[in-house]
C-alpha cells in the first residue's frame, strides 16, 4: 500500500531532512572516511592517501600484529565464518571457553563471559543481575552504552532505583549512598558503575576510594574499563592495576576487545562466578544474537597472550605518550593532564573542533573532532589518541600540523 497520500506520512522524512541541513549548515555534518588497508599507525585513505592515524583505538598497535592476524586466519579455516547460533544453542566453540579462561587469568577473577561488543555485556550485566529491590549509581560521564543499560534495566524491571553522581565526586557518591540506605530504604543490592578511563575527558575514576565507599554501604563496584585495559597499569591489566589493586577487589569489570586486545571485536564480562552463570542463563543479548565469531575469539586470545608476554608495548606506549603531551604543549594547545594514552585538545566549539579535524587531514594527520551531541555543548575537542604503534616521526608530523592550525588561526 502506498503511503503517499496517508496523512502525516511526510512527517519522520522532512524531519530527518532538516536536521541533516542543519547539521551541514552549522558544520557539523559526520563523513565517514573510508580505509583501504590495515590499522596501524599509519592508514591509507580513500580519498587522502597515506595518513598518520591518532584517532584509533588500537592502543598497543596489535590490530595488524601478524600473529593476531594469523591466530584470526587460523580459526577461520578450522572452525568457519561464524558461529551460526547463539551460545546456548551450538554457538559455543573451544576458541569461546580459552579466550574466556583467558581473560579470567588475565583479571586474576573467577570467571568470564565474552558477548560481541561491550555495549552488548553492559546492556546484559544490569538487566540480568539486579531486581526491583536495588538500585543503580552511575558517574554523571559514564559511556552511553551504561547510560542506556541503565535506562533499560529500569524500564524492564519496575521498582529498580537509580541514581547519579557528580563526575569523580566521591563525596556526592558517599551522600548518594547514605541517601540510599538511610533515607530510600533501599534493601537490596547498591551498584555503583563508573568508567576506569573516561573516553572524552581521559582522566580516571579513584578506584580504591569508591572500593572504600561501596564497602562502607555494602556496594558492588562495577568498572568498565575499555579504554583502560592494556593501557594502565605496570602490565596492561586496567585501571585497577594503575592503583595496584587486585583484579578480584572489583565487583565486575566490563571490557572490550574492540580496542587495546586486538582491535576487532566483542566484549566481555569478567567477576564473581556466580554473576558470571547468570548471565549465561538469563542475559538476553546471548541469549538472542549470535556468539562473537570463532576467528575473533582467536585473534583476541593471542592479542592477550601478546601482551602479557610482552610488557615492553607498554612502556612504549607510555614514552609515546609522554611525548605526544610535551609536543603539543610546545606548540600552544592546552591538552587535558591525564596518564592514559587519551590526549584531548579542547577547542570548545563543534564546528571550529570539525574545521580543525579537515585541515589536519589535508596535511596528512588524522584526528578527529568530537562534538555534541558526543561531548556537552561549549566542550568540542580534538581526541588525540596514542598507540605503542606510533614512532617519533609520527608524532612530530602531528606537531608539524598543529603548528600550521596556530599560525593560520
Amino acid at each position: 500500500m502506498s503511503t503517499a497520500n496517508v496523512a502525516g506520512s511526510d512527517v519522520f522524512p522532512n524531519r530527518a531532512k532538516e536536521i541533516l541541513t542543519h547539521l551541514e549548515e552549522t558544520g557539523q555534518i559526520k563523513h565517514l572516511q573510508m580505509i583501504e588497508g590495515p590499522m596501524d599507525a599509519t592508514v591509507r585513505l580513500r580519498d587522502a592517501g597515506e595518513v598518520v592515524c591518532l584517532c584509533s583505538n588500537n592502543y598497543l598497535g596489535l590490530a595488524n600484529h601478524p600473529e593476531v592476524k594469523q591466530a584470526g586466519i587460523d580459526a577461520i579455516e578450522k572452525y568457519g565464518a561464524g558461529t551460526a547460533s547463539v551460545r546456548f544453542i551450538c554457538g559455543t566453540f573451544t576458541p569461546h571457553e580459552t579466550l574466556e579462561k583467558r581473560i579470567a587469568t588475565f583479571y586474576g577473577m573467577e570467571a568470564a563471559y565474552t558477548f560481541t561488543s561491550c555495549w552488548n555485556a553492559n546492556e546484559a550485566i544490569f538487566p540480568t543481575l539486579c531486581e526491583p529491590e536495588d538500585m543503580i549509581i552511575s558517574d554523571e560521564l559514564n559511556h552511553a552504552s551504561i547510560i542506556d543499560a541503565i535506562r533499560l534495566t529500569t524500564t524492564i524491571k519496575k521498582g529498580i532505583q537509580k541514581g547519579v553522581y557528580k563526575h569523580n565526586d566521591l563525596a556526592d557518591l558517599r551522600e548518594k549512598l547514605r541517601t540510599a540506605r538511610e533515607e530510600k530504604n533501599v534493601t537490596g543490592a547498591i551498584w555503583v558503575v563508573t568508567d576506569g578511563v573516561f573516553s572524552m575527558e581521559g582522566d580516571i575514576a579513584d578506584l580504591p576510594k569508591m572500593r572504600e565507599i561501596c564497602d562502607e554501604f555494602g556496594a558492588l563496584l562495577v568498572v568498565d574499563d575499555s579504554h583502560g585495559t592494556g593501557v594502565m597499569g605496570e602490565t596492561g591489566r586496567g585501571t585497577h592495576e594503575y592503583y595496584h589493586m587486585a583484579g578480584d577487589e572489583i565487583d565486575f569489570i566490563t571490557g572490550t576487545l574492540g580496542k587495546a586486545l586486538g582491535g576487532g571485536a566483542g566484549g566481555y564480562v569478567v567477576g564473581r562466578r556466580e554473576g558470571i552463570d547468570l548471565m549465561i542463563q538469563r542475559g538476553r543479548p546471548t541469549l538472542f544474537s549470535n556468539a562473537l565469531p570463532a576467528t575473533v575469539a582467536a585473534s583476541a586470545d593471542k592479542a592477550i597472550e601478546i601482551l602479557m608476554n610482552e610488557p615492553q608495548r607498554m612502556q612504549k606506549l607510555r614514552d609515546n605518550v609522554a611525548y605526544a603531551r610535551k609536543g603539543i604543549k610546545e606548540v600552544g594547545f592546552d591538552v587535558l593532564e591525564s596518564p592514559t594514552a587519551i590526549c584531548p585538545i579542547i577547542v570548545h566549539d563543534t564546528a571550529r573542533a570539525i574545521a580543525m579535524s579537515k585541515k589536519l587531514l589535508e596535511m596528512g594527520v588524522f584526528v578527529i573532532g568530537f562534538g555534541y551531541p558526543v561531548v556537552p555543548e561549549g566542550e568540542a575537542r580534538l581526541r588525540v589518541q596514542i598507540s605503542a604503534a606510533h614512532e617519533p616521526a609520527h608524532l612530530d608530523q602531528l606537531f608539524d600540523a598543529l603548528k600550521k592550525l596556530k599560525a593560520s588561526a
